[in-house]
Formats: C-alpha cells, structure tokens, sequence
C-alpha cells in the first residue's frame, strides 16, 4: 500500500514530534540524576564537615578548661582531668572508678588503709614534694586546706576546695560534687541509686534482728584513760547509723550536743546501751604498740559491769573506715553492722 505525499509529511511531523519528546525527557533525566547526584555529594560533603566539626567540639572540650566555684572563689579547672589528687577524699575517686596520684598521709592519723592504693604516699604535714612530683592537673581537698595550703597547691595545679556546706552534707553530696569535676555523673547516679537499695535492705534487716535495742560507737584512745562517744550528731557514724539506717541511739547519745565527748571509765555503766561499738584511735587491735591500753580497758571491773559487755555484745571494728563518713567507708560499715547484728 502507498501513501500520498501529505500522509507522509504527517508520519514525518509525527517521528520529529516523537524524537523531541524523547530527547527532552533524556534530558531531564539526565538533569535529575546530575541534580541528585549533586545534592548527595553535597549532603555527604556538608554532614562530613558537621561530623568533622563536632569531633573537632568534643576534643576541644575535653581538652578545654571550664569556671567552678569552690570555697575561696572561682577556679579554672580542666574538663577531663587525668591525674587527680584528691586530699582526704580519695575514697569518692576510688567509688568512681579513678586512682588517685597520690594519697594522704598523716603521721599520728595514718592512711584510708581501706582503699588499698597503690598510689604514693603524701604527707601532709611534710613539705609537698611528693605532691609535685605526682604532677596532677587537678587538686580536690576538703575543709583541711585554709588559705595558705590552698596557695601552695594551686601552684601545682588548679585547686578545688570543698565548699563547707557540702562537706557538712550527706556523703553522696560529696560524691556527686566531686562526679561533677571529673565528668562522671552518670556513674555517680549508678552508685547513688545502689546506695539507696543496700540502705533501705539493711535498715529492714535491722529492724527485724535488733528492733529498738540501743547502739553506741565509741573510741578507745590509745595512751590515754578515757574513751571518746561519738553523738548522734557525728557526720562519720551518726548520720548512717542513726538518721539513714534508723538504729536507736542510747539516751546519753541522743542528747549529745557535740559530735564527740570524753567519757571517763565510772560513766561508762551510764551509757546503758545494748550493743557498743569500739574502735582504737590509731593502729589496729593486734598492734603491739596498742596492748597496754586494749587491755587495760578490755581487764577493768568497770568494763566488765557493763551490761553489754556482759551479753556479750561488744564489736571490735576497724578504725580506718569508721572514722570518716566516705561513700566506700560507709558501705563498710554497713558491711560490719551486718555481720555483727544479723546473727
């Protein structure tokens, strides 16, 4: 079949119409793809350089520096410090994971034996070589420091003391201040709320096994005739003992004004408490050099008139960690009142 000359200028005019259509749509594809092409290299390009950027953020803050305010001001302290001396609250660092660079000593007092750090001795009462040598990049002391032993270690490095009010606070105060300077407030928010359940198991466990049977802590001083009470008031026992674990305290303690008194052997039998508590001032119970005076008192008539110690509810504990109010050192003890009174 033949087609005249105007059908085949149609068919023609057709094709060309077609051939354009599919050009522009190639083109447009083409277009498209350059145009998504182009848009995800410059998507990924610009959350490279966002990534680039915050990484270069987080290293500049952790290398950086950051304003506290402490007891005598303000202080530039590092954001991530990594050798941390921490005078008389080394037990906060350990409970959060750091070894401290050096630990304090005192010659009459001794060490947080309880810690059992390998870290160098630093005597506080010496001159502060060994402090230096430690090299820290930041100083974490208590009420201890005043003004001139504050200047002196901020010379080594940037010095934080210890506000007053949190000292006198609650130990997890303490810990979650001294979290705070380390950049670990969500371990001590772990802790914390660890703390808070062995607390609440304990003091069941307590009430059940003793009830409203007194408890007394006292202090045998070494050398000396008399012994010290610790008060309900005492920040180191009174307030684990007393106020977050709800044992009874004896009379004569409930109404102590001071967080520690002398009470001299013919007081003793006033105490009338049912269970008595006893640690030394220094040394251990079997240290030699405390002999005379353990037995002097464990041998007294008097001593032996007191109603528990007749019952035989009298515990030996040791010194280090129930004479501060540290987060480990309470755990211990509670450790202790556990293993003494749930019998």
């Amino acid at each position: 079949m033949f087609l005249h000359a105007g059908s085949r200028n149609n068919i023609r005019r057709g094709l060309l119409a077609l051939l354009i259509i599919i050009t522009v749509l190639a083109g447009c594809s083409t277009s498209r793809e350059k145009n998504v092409s182009e848009e995800t290299t410059n998507n990924g390009n610009a959350q490279t350089d966002t990534a680039a950027k915050n990484d270069e953020s987080v290293q500049a803050s952790d290398s950086g520096t950051r304003i506290v305010k402490d007891f005598f001001g303000e202080v530039e302290i590092p954001v991530k410090p990594k050798r941390i001396a921490a005078i008389y609250l080394e037990d906060y660092l350990v409970a959060l994971g750091v070894e401290p660079v050096v630990q304090w000593y005192h010659p009459s007092w001794g060490k947080q034996e309880y810690l059992n750090l390998n870290a160098p001795e630093f005597d506080i009462t010496g001159n502060i070589e060994a402090l230096l040598d430690a090299e820290p990049d930041l100083i974490i002391t208590d009420g201890y420091a005043d003004q001139a032993i504050y200047e002196k270690y901020s010379k080594i490095a940037p010095t934080y003391r210890m506000p007053d009010e949190i000292l006198m606070g609650k130990s997890s105060e303490i810990l979650l201040t001294i979290a705070d300077l380390i950049g670990e407030k969500d371990k001590a928010a772990g802790l914390l709320k660890d703390y808070e359940q062995t607390i609440a198991d304990t003091k069941e466990k307590l009430q059940a096994a003793i009830g409203n049977e007194s408890v007394a802590v006292m202090r045998l001083n070494i050398g000396e005739t008399d012994l010290n009470l610790l008060g309900i008031k005492n920040k180191f026992v009174g307030s684990i003992l007393y106020k977050e674990l709800g044992l009874t305290p004896p009379k004569m303690v409930a109404e102590m004004e001071n967080f520690i008194e002398n009470i001299s052997m013919e007081k003793i039998p006033d105490l009338n408490a049912d269970h008595i508590i006893i640690l030394t001032s220094n040394g251990s119970w079997t240290s030699p050099e405390n002999k005379e005076s353990i037995d002097g008192l464990m041998n007294s008539p008097i001593w032996q008139s007191v109603p528990a110690v007749k019952k035989g509810n009298i515990y030996q504990v040791e010194r280090t960690y129930w004479q501060t109010g540290a987060f480990k050192a309470n755990l211990l003890k509670i450790e202790d009142l556990k293993r003494l009174l749930l019998k």
